[in-house]
């Protein structure tokens, strides 16, 4: 790894410690994607690049249940974050106030589980129903450790804090709304100075500074319109003096003074309608890589009021879905729907794109559910899809090159970023937490495919596929469009590849094998057991677009806040700004 990026990763260790007389190990991943959010690892041991699950699997640790959230790492303990009683199958989703957390806290050398925390449900909760929620639960967002804490935000049940032997210390509530769609939330909260901050985007529209030591509310920010936004704020330091809390927001990019949540400065980023994945940064310049109608975006860090004459970099077109891109040298790399895009850190020119070799489907016609992102160790980078096969590329000034894609289970799904300390790569699915490292195990390597299906996409630099249009940046709607031409999201077209016996309407029969089925079932609006094309468009249309949803009310009474008498009568453009810092 370049000297550049050490010198960040121990900058961003230092902005975010928040407890003076706590040492982070060097290798800890404290956060969502480690050090800084970056994705990016150093350790004194290699990874393998080859295993199986029977050669250089360490330990393999059953959960109490599954989770989208991601493993951190303090020292020589492992946290993740789990659900349980509530929401494990769409068949029988069970009763709701059945519901529990879990975090649950592991041995890093040896897989023993060391304690585990259960917290109940505070309801009401969204219910598994939709198509939210029933794609990554209910344990979404990544614990935060300061080194002598962990703390786990939980939605509408809150944020709760141990020690780092489990002993419950407080709790606080950030609120119990609903955003318009239900797809719930899941930012991960971040620590800087000893304040906890949470980004209560669906429960109150919201930022939310928590004294880190007792819980006690230090600032709160709203935001009208937040509930758009899905990814984990990061911190830039500046200079010596200043540190800005910067997170990729609809249509936005702010940053904010961490120590009370106001903004110092704003600046058009892309036209995107959600912010699903988080920004990363290289010293100064911060990159935003976003999904339905967007593209990407270089803002330098700095400065006061609306920046974006004056600190935008470049803008792009290269989007991404649910994974948040890494940096390695002067590329950025981000994966989406089984494509590796190589963009020009300097330039946001394409590089290039790679298809991953060997992808087996995790989300049928409808999309990737491949919510990991890639992270970087030295000169690899490895990515991880819903499956849990993980693509191994070597990294050069050539452009990346696969070397291997491995896996440690078939049979379960992986929703969480692995997590990197002390040579041991720390993976979970739905049922365990894996450790991988080098044990001299011999690995009979998967054969790759033959090219040309490896083989680097047509359209190189400055070409190539254009924004994907569909929702959730390519989520629904097929994959990257060729030659140049937006992958738009087209209802119709849709509709006709599902109605198979072409009789005007879609039934559970003619979706039978689709991973989609249950949530494209809900459209049937009046109960007769068949979407007509009708109720396709629009459930479409009110499950995607900008406005309120059904049922108003705040989300404490159940309700979401679209429709009459919610915070979202008239939904913003664009998130409403916080107040201005001075």
């Amino acid at each position: 790894m370049r000297f550049v990026a050490r010198i960040l990763i121990a900058c961003s260790l230092l902005a975010t410690a928040s407890v003076a007389t706590v040492t982070h190990a060097a290798d800890d991943w404290s956060r969502f994607r480690g050090p800084g959010g970056l994705g990016v690892g150093e350790s004194a041991t290699p990874l393998p690049t080859a295993w199986s699950p029977e050669a250089n699997v360490a330990w393999k640790t059953p959960l109490p249940g599954p989770g989208a959230s991601s493993p951190i790492i303090v020292g020589d303990k492992v946290f993740v974050t789990c659900y349980s009683g509530y929401g494990l199958s769409q068949d029988d989703p069970g009763v709701i106030e059945n519901l529990v957390r879990h975090l649950v806290c592991v041995d890093l050398k040896t897989g023993k589980q060391l304690w585990q925390a259960d917290v109940k449900a505070a309801l009401p909760e969204d219910p598994y129903s939709g198509i939210g929620v029933t794609a990554h639960g209910y344990a979404s967002h990544t614990p935060v450790s300061d080194g002598s804490r962990v703390y786990a935000f939980f939605g509408k049940s809150g944020v709760h804090a141990f020690d780092l032997d489990g002993k419950a210390l407080w709790q606080a509530e950030v609120g119990k709304e609903s955003d318009p769609t239900r797809w719930g939330s899941s930012s991960s909260p971040i620590v800087h100075d000893g304040i906890v901050i949470i980004t209560a985007s669906a429960e109150s529209q919201s930022l939310i500074g928590l004294d880190g030591e007792t819980g006690k509310e230090v600032w709160r920010q709203e935001a009208k319109g937040l509930d758009g936004m899905w990814g984990t704020p990061t911190l830039i330091a500046v200079n010596n003096d200043r540190t800005d809390l910067v997170m990729n927001v609809a249509r936005e990019m702010w940053g904010l003074d961490p120590a009370t949540g106001k903004l110092r400065w704003f600046a058009k980023a892309t036209d995107a309608e959600h912010a699903y994945a988080s920004a990363i940064f290289d010293g100064t310049r911060a990159f935003a890589f976003t999904g339905r109608g967007g593209g990407s975006v270089a803002i330098e860090v700095g400065g006061r009021g609306d920046v974006t004459a004056t600190n935008t970099l470049w803008n792009g077109s290269d989007t991404t879905a649910f994974g948040s891109a890494v940096q390695h040298d002067t590329g950025i790399y981000l994966v989406s729907r089984n494509i590796l895009t190589r963009v020009d850190a300097a330039t946001g020119e394409r590089l290039g794109q790679t298809r991953l070799q060997g992808a087996r489907a995790t989300g049928g016609r409808f999309g990737s559910l491949d919510y990991p992102s890639p992270i970087v160790v030295g000169d690899t980078l490895y990515t991880l899809n819903g499956s849990g096969q993980m693509f191994v590329f070597a990294l050069s000034a050539d452009g990346p090159k696969q070397i291997a894609v491995n896996e440690v289970a078939s049979n379960e799904e992986f929703r969480g970023s692995p997590a990197v300390s002390d040579g041991r790569l720390i993976m979970r699915s739905s049922g365990h937490l894996y450790c991988v490292m080098d044990k001299g195990d011999e690995v009979i390597a998967a054969e790759l495919p033959d090219e040309p299906e490896g083989a680097p996409l047509a359209g190189g630099p400055g070409g190539g596929n254009g924004p994907q249009r569909g929702p959730g940046g390519g989520g629904f709607g097929g994959g990257p469009g060729g030659g140049g031409q937006p992958n738009r999201f087209d209802p119709a077209a849709m509709f006709s590849g599902l109605d198979t016996d072409r009789d005007g309407a879609v039934t559970a029969k003619e979706l039978e094998g689709n991973p989609m089925a249950d949530r494209l079932m809900t459209l049937d609006s009046n109960s007769d057991g068949k979407v007509s094309e009708e109720e396709f468009r629009g459930g479409m249309a009110n499950l995607f677009r900008r406005g309120g949803g059904e049922g108003g009310g705040r989300g404490g009474e159940g309700g979401g806040r679209g429709g009459e008498g919610g915070r979202g009568d008239s939904r913003p453009e664009r998130p409403q700004r916080p107040a201005t810092a001075g």
